[in-house]
């Protein structure tokens, strides 16, 4: 196989694909650097709610085919992942379009409507819950119903800083994220024994639109601040965890199972 297309022949699907600046793009379009046919799930809808806005869904998709190596396809859908059955939609649209599927990157998340505990809400923890937790669960199940066990099978959820510090203003998508890095290490003994291999990652703060002055979703001293903590002097980039994630779903990452991987650059929390 050629080292430069290590993903040649295998087909994944990467979910929250909505957004150029996102870290949903950087992945798919890592993976389609790698020789990997894609199916790309987006929900423009979710976007366009929330401050930095929504992309055109035509040019985030023309963007990653203009990427794909010889003989890859590409495919994609918009599903709303917090209706109980879009976790399984996902997946039967996925494989109506490429067949058999090696990889899933569960990169979704749901942004907006959340606060303190003083604040919180069940409708605020149920929302997040739903998109967050239970699509990423569900989905996983029906990827490994129709995984036949071949060499490759790859499963990537996402989590996020509250596995390392507190992230006080955030209570619904904290608990949505750290239920999934809490449960990591018993999925991932479930599905190791089917040949699919599950890592979760947390990217750190990476500046996708919520970071920037103009589109933030958060006041200018709270970035400053967060900037601040990077010895580096920049925020993370979408690329940055899609690098990690990218090598994840290759054969060198196959000794990596049920780990809870955090790429920060060095951010501090204190």
């Amino acid at each position: 196989m050629d080292s430069t297309c290590p993903l040649t022949g295998r087909a994944f699907v990467v979910t929250g694909v909505s957004r150029r600046k996102g870290i949903g793009y950087a992945i798919a379009s890592r993976l389609a650097g790698m020789g990997a046919s894609l199916y790309l799930h987006h929900f423009a809808p979710h976007d366009a709610e929330q401050p930095w806005g929504g992309d055109s869904i035509d040019d985030v998709v023309e963007g990653v085919r203009g990427r794909l190596r010889e003989g890859a396809s590409l495919d994609h859908g918009s599903i709303d992942l917090g209706q109980p059955d879009g976790g399984e939609l996902l997946i039967a649209d996925a494989r109506a379009a490429l067949g058999h599927l090696d990889g899933l990157v569960c990169n979704h998340a749901k942004s907006g409507g959340d606060g303190r505990l003083d604040d919180i809400s069940w409708e605020n923890l149920d929302a997040h819950w739903q998109v967050n937790t239970r699509s990423t669960i569900l989905a996983t199940k029906h990827f490994a119903h129709q995984h036949d066990g071949r060499e490759g099978g790859r499963v990537i959820w996402m989590t996020s800083g509250q596995v390392t510090g507190p992230m006080s203003s955030e209570i619904a998508y904290a608990a949505s994220k750290a239920a999934l890095a809490g449960l990591t290490a018993s999925v991932a003994d479930h599905l190791v024994e089917r040949g699919i291999v599950l890592n979760t990652v947390n990217p750190g703060p990476v500046n996708t639109g919520y970071l920037d002055a103009d589109t933030a979703d958060r006041p200018p001293e709270i970035l400053r601040d967060v900037l601040a903590h990077f010895p580096g002097g920049r925020f993370g980039e979408p690329d940055d965890p899609a690098r990690l994630i990218a090598w994840l779903l290759t054969d060198e990452g196959r000794w990596m199972v049920g780990q809870v991987l955090s790429t920060e650059g060095g951010f501090r929390r204190w």
